[in-house]
């Protein structure tokens, strides 16, 4: 373990280390220790400017805006290599910074990210970027060209595995990027900008500036921005989405989720039990994809209400860089404070606290939340409705699979889900009827091969797969020759 001071000082903008234009500056603390972590300068509105006309320059009179398929390719695998070289630091910095178990972070914060970087640099060199399709007079070449300029804001709960999601289709696709990284895991944002620059990304391609709320507004509203991609809140979301829409701007959009588990009457319990912290209590619960709502037949209730608590307890709490710790804390104090509020409401609702339910003993220092499960919920309840953003689960009956389906489609949200059943061909039927943007069966994985994202109140868009790599893209049709056979790529 090592114990620095992480304080940067400057943005990456442009290819170089600029100073920032305010005194504007966040401290950071230690997730599990409520200790100073170090500091970040914060962006004003020049310096969105200056990294804006850094990114425009680099799409439109840049190599960037010029290079090949191949060559982008070339340079992506350089930037994951750079960035797999950090990848133990990268893993630590995070997990300090918002409480992500060790291990954790380096899977979702590393292992993933270089990943996804590889995948979109084979898909660039893979010819999927231009066809040619014969017409009745000719040849149309239909090619697939860069948005140009995008603004991607990320959140702080799994800040490198989102901002690849983002940067690695529209870098593969031969966009220029401004990363807005939030205040609360802005250091870790840096380490992108040094492995941009390590790996030889021209100037612009990849600018790093943190900034609070109303200056990512003026980020998401700047007329140099061609694209927005933004992950958060469906409150944060709703608000760029307005202003892209009076911009006429792409926007893709991942927000938040209420995710339902039904448990059907014939689940095998032992495979619902191994996958539980996985699903339900991933990242301390500070995931998107959390299945905090667990459906179960009135049948087999208390049965799975004690899988559900023996899970919860054996949860291993304490300091996120404790490689036997499953379950640190809440990413700061203001976000655990709202965690404890959401509790205390659900004690007082008539739900039934099976256990935790606060501030883990000995674990006052950080920002700890017990691993906490009621049962006996109304699905009309903020604790069923809402997004809680922490290890608190609400147990939910049902009386037939009409009503569990209608109870998991009873939400704003629609981002993730699962069915547990010992009939996989009838789970996939009960799934096909979830109006969610990915289900599982008897497990839930993202799969990096296929498209991820939400429908209602959870989002707009896809990431991953194929389908990820199109938002970053327009269309050009060019009209051609018959006897054309194609020239450069890209």
């Amino acid at each position: 373990m090592i114990n620095l001071d992480f304080t940067r000082t400057e943005f990456f903008i442009g290819g170089r280390w600029c100073p920032p234009t305010s005194t504007n500056s966040h401290e950071l603390v230690e997730a599990s220790t409520g200790r100073p972590l170090g500091s970040t300068p914060l962006g004003a509105l020049g310096d969105i400017d200056a990294a804006v006309a850094a990114a425009r320059a680099a799409f439109d009179d840049g190599p960037w805006g010029r290079s090949t398929p191949a060559e982008r390719a070339a340079r992506l695998r350089r930037f994951a290599a750079e960035l797999e070289a950090r990848g133990e630091a990268t893993a630590e910095l995070i997990s300090r910074e918002n409480g992500s178990p060790l291990a954790t972070s380096y899977g979702a914060n590393v292992a993933v990210p270089v990943a996804i970087i590889n995948q979109y640099a084979d898909l660039a060199e893979s010819g999927w970027l231009e066809d040619i399709r014969g017409t009745y007079r000719g040849a149309t070449v239909v090619r697939k060209v860069p948005v140009g300029v995008v603004a991607a804001v990320i959140p702080w709960n799994f800040p490198h595995l989102i901002a690849m999601a983002k940067l690695a289709p529209a870098l593969a696709a031969g966009c220029t990027v401004v990363v807005k990284p939030s205040p609360e895991t802005a250091l870790d944002a840096f380490v992108l900008a040094d492995a941009a620059e390590a790996a030889g990304l021209p100037a612009g391609v990849v600018n790093v500036v943190p900034a609070e709320r109303d200056v990512s507004a003026a980020l998401v509203a700047h007329p140099g921005v061609d694209k927005v991609t933004f992950t958060g809140s469906t409150a944060a979301g709703r608000a760029i989405s307005e202003v892209c829409g009076r911009l006429m701007r792409p926007v893709t959009l991942e927000l938040g989720g209420k995710s339902a588990s039904i448990v059907l009457e014939d689940a095998d319990l032992d495979v619902f039990e191994a996958n539980l912290a996985a699903t339900s209590f991933v990242n301390n619960g500070q995931a998107c994809v959390l299945l905090s709502r667990i459906l179960v037949p009135r049948s087999r209730y208390e049965e799975v209400v004690e899988v559900v608590a023996r899970v919860a307890k054996g949860l291993v709490l304490g300091d996120a860089l404790d490689p036997a710790v499953t379950c640190g804390p809440m990413a700061g104090r203001v976000h655990r404070d709202r965690v404890l509020g959401y509790i205390e409401d659900a004690k007082n609702s008539g739900a039934r606290l099976v256990t935790g339910g606060g501030v883990p003993e000995g674990l006052e220092d950080g920002w700890f939340v017990e691993p906490t499960v009621f049962a006996d919920v109304d699905n009309r309840s903020r604790l069923a409705q809402e997004e809680v953003f922490g290890p608190v689960l609400a147990v939910i009956a049902y009386d037939d699979v009409e009503e569990a389906v209608a109870i998991a489609n009873d939400s704003e949200y629609g981002l993730a889900g699962a069915v547990w059943t010992a009939d996989e061909r009838h789970g996939f039927e009960i799934a096909r009827r979830i109006r969610t943007g990915t289900v599982g069966v008897n497990y839930y994985q993202m799969d990096l091969g296929a498209p991820f994202g939400g429908v209602k109140a959870s989002g707009l868009g896809r990431e991953f797969g194929v389908e990820g790599m199109t938002p970053y893209i327009e269309y050009q049709s060019v009209y051609v020759s018959a006897e054309y056979n194609g020239g450069e790529r890209g």
